[in-house]
């Protein structure tokens, strides 16, 4: 059994023996089920879509690592509707963050660690097919973690990503592995 050595409403510092026996301490997050994270794929006039979100990450910016994250919608789930289903949470995240609603959401992955040997924490992974593009409400800035959105043609993601490298950003693990399976997604 995992011992607390650090509680607060989102974050516990914990620790659990490992293999060897020695103390391991990891972060959990006692107040979300699980994480959703949303391949906003947008299909529009023919034309294939990601968008993208901009954040300011206090962890990263905090440690000088980069000033500005490059992430997809996501979410906790759990944390602000109690009993949300992980379905429901990824329609809610989608809808909070983008202002978009999606005409069919695919799991594509479940159970994704972001960093197993850091964190407890565990994510699924869906894509979010949408066609219409008008926003059905503004989106939230997220408490200002969210700066911008940007949408970019899915055949420039790549030159997209590394162009944001360039400037010093950092992208999330979790949208590389968002962009793995809408490249299997777009091979079958």
């Amino acid at each position: 059994m995992p011992e607390i050595l650090y509680d607060t409403k989102f974050l516990q510092l914990k620790s659990a023996k490992s293999p060897s026996g020695k103390d391991w301490v990891y972060a959990h997050r006692p107040n979300a089920d699980n994480v959703v994270i949303i391949v906003p794929l947008i299909i529009n006039e023919g034309k294939k879509q990601i968008l993208f979100i901009k954040e300011l990450r206090p962890p990263l910016y905090a440690e000088n690592r980069s000033k500005y994250n490059i992430g997809l919608a996501a979410g906790l789930v759990g944390d602000e509707r109690k009993g949300e289903s992980t379905l429901d949470a990824i329609k809610a995240e989608l809808l909070e963050e983008t202002g978009l609603i999606a005409d069919k959401i695919e799991i594509a992955a479940q159970n994704i660690s972001s960093s197993a040997g850091c964190t407890s924490e565990t994510s699924t992974i869906a894509i979010a097919t949408i066609t219409n593009i008008n926003t059905v409400q503004k989106p939230v800035s997220d408490g200002g973690i969210i700066v911008d959105r940007i949408l970019v043609d899915l055949d420039k993601v790549p030159e997209f990503l590394k162009n944001e490298q360039e400037k010093g950003n950092s992208i999330s693990g979790q949208t590389l592995a968002g962009l793995y399976f809408i490249n299997l997604l777009q091979q079958t």
